[in-house]
């Protein structure tokens, strides 16, 4: 394994030639190869992992979408903007400024989806009216360079929390419920219109018509604590919360976490929850899930996620409600609840997980388990609310993934890992 860094003022070029493990097809051996994308002493980055399909690439692959910010080592004030940037992979990496935001985060970002039926030109974000506080989200063209709609709701304000792959519908979330509850997924400063109790009727998933622009309530808190108690008849909590609501790969299901007791010493009272629902899209099969397959998992084919049973990286069936497969082993995953990623053709799988200050990354090939293993990433000391998760997001392509990391002169940018093919002299043994 060998690294070489070059440095020249700002200037950061890392390139990883890490260990590599073979499958049982040694010819198809393959090797990841790490270079930094963004530059600059501002920060660049994407935000929120690689689930369900989470592209940071325009539909020709020319453009990535990100945001820029001037700080990453606190949560942003109600009125600071991110800027929202392409990166123009055919000129340079040249960053273009084309809007701002003020509904971020630095674990998230702002959620964005390049839309499914227009993904060369048309991309979804969240953003926040900053007197009102009320989140909407914005769907936004680059050739036209404008906004060209807002889904704007204003008894009961909702930001995107999840594309559907079909690109028919989003998922809507009241981000002031998690700023309060949950700030490292929420947005400062945005309005909360069901504080007043701890599981709503009016409040939970949302679908939102992309076309249309009507929602409809999916499932409410309310819905979600009843369930509890079923299990749970003397739960007492201290206000419901919903985290990674994740649409699987035929747009017809719905996997999310129920929480609550996640916001710190903020006077909780009641027990911690943290329990996986699943759901049809059309409100049928409520489903809660007493396995907890990690905090981060992802949709393979079907009815089937990908997560973490013990030491093993599994499948897990919502609805057989049981393992139902394993990928590899611990030696290949050795954090199988890491932040995973299918790839968009299904047959590349990448677990990203943390270990002290850097992020490292497992690729598996599914068709004969050849799998590659990356060399550290600096990450930082960042943790808590201003972490850097190691978020790993794929290309269309499947052979390029995008992940965070620290450059030379301390500020986080865009890194891209490329999947490369091992010449027969480096695969030959002596």
């Amino acid at each position: 394994m060998s690294q070489f860094v070059f440095r020249c003022g700002v200037m950061f070029v890392l390139t990883l030639v890490p260990w590599v493990s073979y499958g049982q097809d040694s010819s198809g051996a393959f090797e990841l190869k790490v270079q930094q994308l963004t530059f600059g002493k501002n920060h660049h980055f994407f935000g929120y992992i690689g689930q369900c399909q989470t592209i940071p690439w325009n539909a020709s692959g020319r453009y990535i979408v990100g945001l820029e910010v001037k700080a990453i080592d606190r949560l942003p004030e109600p009125k600071e903007a991110a800027t929202i940037i392409l990166v123009d992979t055919h000129d340079d990496n040249k960053i273009v400024e084309i809007d701002r935001t003020h509904a971020w985060n630095p674990q998230q970002g702002t959620i964005f989806y390049w839309h499914p039926k227009a993904a060369e030109t048309q991309f979804f974000f969240n953003d926040r009216d900053v007197d009102s506080g009320k989140v909407y989200t914005v769907l936004y063209d680059i050739e036209k360079r404008k906004r060209v709609r807002e889904y704007r709701f204003e008894t009961q304000p909702l930001g995107n929390g999840g594309v559907a792959p079909d690109g028919s519908s989003w998922l809507g979330l009241n981000y002031g419920r998690l700023a309060r509850l949950r700030l490292v997924t929420g947005y400062p400063g945005s309005l909360d219109w069901s504080k007043d109790e701890i599981a709503p009727t009016n409040d939970g998933v949302f679908i939102v018509d992309v076309q249309t622009g009507k929602k409809r309530l999916l499932v409410s808190y309310r819905q979600l604590d009843d369930k509890l108690k079923e299990l749970d008849p003397n739960l007492i909590h201290s206000g419901l919360f919903i985290n990674h609501t994740l649409w699987n790969r035929d747009s017809d299901r719905v996997y999310f976490f129920a929480r609550a007791g996640w916001s710190g010493n903020r006077g909780e009272s009641g027990k911690r929850v943290n329990t996986p629902f699943s759901i049809r899209a059309d409100g049928t099969e409520l489903t809660l899930h007493e396995m907890h397959i990690g905090g981060h998992p992802e949709w393979a084919e079907g009815s089937k996620l990908i997560g973490r049973s013990g030491v093993n990286q599994v499948l897990y069936d919502v609805v057989q409600k049981k393992i139902v497969g394993q990928w590899g082993t611990p030696e290949i995953f050795p954090k199988p609840e890491g932040d995973v990623a299918l790839s968009p053709d299904g047959q590349w799988f990448v677990n990203g997980y943390k270990q002290g200050d850097k992020n490292f990354y497992t690729v598996y090939r599914r068709r004969d388990r050849a799998f590659a293993k990356s060399d550290g990433i600096f990450k930082g000391a960042y943790a808590g609310d201003i972490r850097i998760d190691p978020a790993p997001r794929w290309n269309r392509n499947n052979d390029l993934i995008l992940v965070p990391g620290i450059a030379g002169n301390g500020t986080r940018q865009m890194f891209l890992m490329r999947i490369v093919a091992q010449s027969k002299t480096e695969n030959s043994t002596e």
